[in-house]
């Protein structure tokens, strides 16, 4: 499910941006779907978002809701597009970077306009305001690795330019607590051999996962022979599955024309995996001093 985050985010902001033409909505980096949660508001007469109507969605009545927050959980925005064609954006936006907590957040403007005060945002069947004072409220806030929005509660009162008539409504996200982030470990053996034939240094060692991922892993072999410092590139790629060490093993080439030979090296090695619960990429690195054999 969550492999999906980006592909919603994108199409959320395609969506945003046509249809409000020349406001700008920033849409989320990563938008998850929502398990269990509703969105409610309505608005007084005038109010120009809501037309002074009342609007329910919910995901056990077929609405489809996505959430995300900012890495600093200083911001929250939630999405929905309604089984009926309805689509709207709710973002909540804590002063600077500090994180969203319960509380009561006053004067705020419309984000993502809000400098360092509060933002706060309900946009969307083609309706924005160009500026916004209002006022929200945090209930409840469960944040989990990477911007995953486990537990989100809150209400809010909008009024557009400046008018009295306000929209106000609530927020309620529940999902699971968040799945473990990828954790790619490491290791490089400190033994290896340089061919007395073509020159070339091979290293090996492991790297061990959380989750299924195929790793890549690239580095340089340094080497000081006779006051000349010898370098070499490699690189490789291995297939990591959870509770097996995977053994990889790389060939350093020399640039230059001085080759490995049998002593002390330093390896310098990059491992990157793919994260594919939060569809990033997690890299780890590492510098070990290695002894060559001749072979």
């Amino acid at each position: 499910m969550h492999k999906s985050w980006r592909r919603a985010a994108l199409a959320a902001g395609l969506t945003l941006t046509g249809a409000l033409g020349g406001l700008v909505a920033a849409a989320p980096a990563q938008a998850q779907p929502v398990t269990s949660g509703s969105v409610t508001f309505g608005g007084d007469p005038g109010d120009y978002i809501t037309g002074g109507r009342s609007y329910a969605y919910s995901v056990a009545d077929g609405d489809q809701l996505t959430t995300s927050a900012s890495a600093d959980t200083s911001h929250v925005s939630v999405g929905v597009n309604g089984y009926q064609g309805d689509w709207w954006s709710v973002d909540f936006d804590a002063p600077g970077s500090t994180p969203l907590a319960p509380g009561t957040y006053q004067n705020a403007t419309r984000y993502p306009f809000n400098g360092a005060g509060p933002g706060l945002s309900l946009d969307g069947n083609g309706r924005g305001c160009n500026e916004l004072t209002g006022t929200f409220t945090v209930l409840n806030a469960v944040f989990g690795p990477n911007g995953y929005v486990q537990t989100f509660d809150a209400t809010f009162e909008q009024h557009c330019e400046g008018g009295t008539a306000a929209a106000r409504g609530e927020v309620h996200i529940a999902n699971p607590p968040a799945p473990a982030p990828l954790d790619l470990a490491l290791a490089v053996a400190t033994d290896g051999t340089a061919s007395s034939v073509s020159g070339k240094a091979v290293v090996h060692g492991t790297v061990t996962c959380n989750q299924p991922t195929s790793v890549s892993l690239n580095g340089t072999v340094t080497e000081i022979v006779k006051k000349t410092i010898v370098r070499g590139d490699f690189s490789t790629r291995v297939n990591c599955v959870p509770g097996t060490p995977a053994a990889w093993t790389a060939t350093a080439v020399p640039i230059g024309t001085v080759p490995f030979v049998k002593g002390k090296v330093e390896v310098d090695t990059r491992a990157q995996g793919y994260d594919s619960e939060y569809d990033k990429y997690v890299e780890v690195n590492d510098t070990t001093v290695v002894k060559l054999v001749k072979s």
